[in-house]
């Protein structure tokens, strides 16, 4: 946890107030990858049978923990091109308006997760719980089973540890953002 938070920055554009988490050098640091993916993966009891990874942070900290876990991953895409048109083959979720100022459309391949999948979300940073709702919500739409959210840092706002949203993602974390 410690080189976590050595690892990491908050942030200012010049000439502005608002604040970014810069964790670069999460990625930088050998011992972080090396240790990272086993520290993420023991957050969720259970054994899944597959990792879900938001673009873009979520997608290569996923790889990672699939790897370690011994199973597959999918990306789950952005505002993703060919997901965009009426295509039956693919899931997707709309993030409402006031997700970082404009919402957008995550989805994945309806083909990659499978009725019987046991499916954890992985995230380096969960801030508003946005993307890891509609992740969790996609995986049950196909059948599959949501066994959790594992991140980095938790940043859902002074919500407490009951609290719904919580809950329904099973949202763990090594770090809350209070502790950068």
């Amino acid at each position: 946890m410690g080189r976590l938070q050595v690892g990491f920055h908050w942030r200012r554009a010049p000439y502005s107030d608002v604040a970014w988490a810069d964790v670069t050098e999460w990625w930088r640091d050998p011992v972080v990858l090396r240790d990272l993916p086993a520290a993420v993966a023991g957050l969720v009891p259970g054994s899944p049978t597959l990792v879900a990874g938001p673009v873009s942070r979520g997608s290569l900290l996923g790889a990672l923990v699939a790897a370690h876990l011994g199973v597959g991953l999918v990306e789950v895409r952005k505002n993703d091109r060919a997901a965009s048109g009426p295509d039956p083959g693919f899931v997707r979720r709309a993030l409402p308006g006031s997700y970082h100022g404009g919402g957008g459309v995550m989805s994945f391949r309806r083909g990659l997760v499978r009725p019987g999948d046991r499916v954890l979300c992985v995230d380096d940073w969960v801030e508003s719980g946005t993307q890891a709702e509609a992740t969790r919500d996609m995986v049950l739409e196909v059948g599959a089973d949501f066994v959790g959210t594992a991140c980095v840092v938790d940043d859902i706002a002074d919500t407490p540890e009951g609290d719904a949203l919580r809950t329904a993602l099973g949202l763990r974390a090594l770090l809350r953002a209070h502790d950068l």
